[in-house]
């Protein structure tokens, strides 16, 4: 029951080759041409929006690292897309699969690793003990600290895929149902259903400010 009831989360199309990735693209599709050419309302939205996250970031990661920021607001782009186009039917939410996120987050927080380890080694070391531990708790603190640190990555890969298939999975399971239900209870699922699509708005945009804001901070640590 719960294999086949995961299993429609998974990639079923096989027509040549697998074609449920490329709905990792559709956000750019999505966006008219005239998006690029004549400034619109939708325009100025997304340039406040992107503006403001490049403000918040910059104040994360202070002002000697210009530019990084875009790296973290392509990011929240992408993950937001993903996010979703994963609520509209028959869409492959790719944001809900780890080969996703940790391909996302690994990365990111390896290269953070081998920049801090390489060019702030003392700085990195300083991390591993918290100012003010005392002698004795200073091996405990460095083993769980390294712990803590190791753990980063797939910390982010899996707060992102399971929120975002712990909603999908509700709705399909409560639209199951819909079949045996009177047309009193229809309706309740009904409301029940927009309430659970715009709490999964919600999620869509928190989860993918929180991976990109967690990625800012890891990225602040080790500089």
């Amino acid at each position: 029951m719960m294999t086949n009831l995961f299993s429609s989360f998974d990639p079923s199309t096989n027509f040549l080759l697998p074609m449920n990735w490329l709905s990792t693209l559709l956000g750019l599709m999505f966006i008219p041409s005239m998006y690029w050419l004549i400034p619109s309302r939708w325009n100025y939205i997304w340039i406040m929006i992107t503006t403001t996250l490049h403000n918040e970031f910059k104040t994360l990661i202070g002002n000697k690292s210009k530019g990084s920021t875009l790296i973290f607001i392509s990011l929240f782009s992408i993950i937001l897309f993903n996010n979703f186009l994963g609520l509209f039917p028959y869409i492959f939410t790719s944001s809900s699969h780890l080969i996703m996120t940790l391909t996302l987050a690994l990365p990111l927080w390896m290269s953070f690793m081998i920049y801090g380890w390489t060019n702030h080694t003392t700085h990195m070391l300083a991390h591993l003990v918290p100012q003010g531990t005392p002698a004795i708790l200073m091996p405990f603190m460095v083993c769980i600290e390294t712990i803590s640190n190791v753990i980063r990555p797939g910390t982010l890969a899996v707060r992102l895929a399971a929120n975002m298939i712990a909603g999908h999975l509700l709705m399909t399971l409560l639209g199951n149902t819909g079949p045996m239900l009177s047309l009193v209870l229809i309706n309740i699922l009904i409301i029940t259903q927009i309430l659970l699509l715009m709490l999964e708005s919600a999620v869509a945009i928190i989860q993918s400010y929180v991976f990109a804001v967690l990625s800012t901070l890891y990225s602040s640590e080790s500089s």
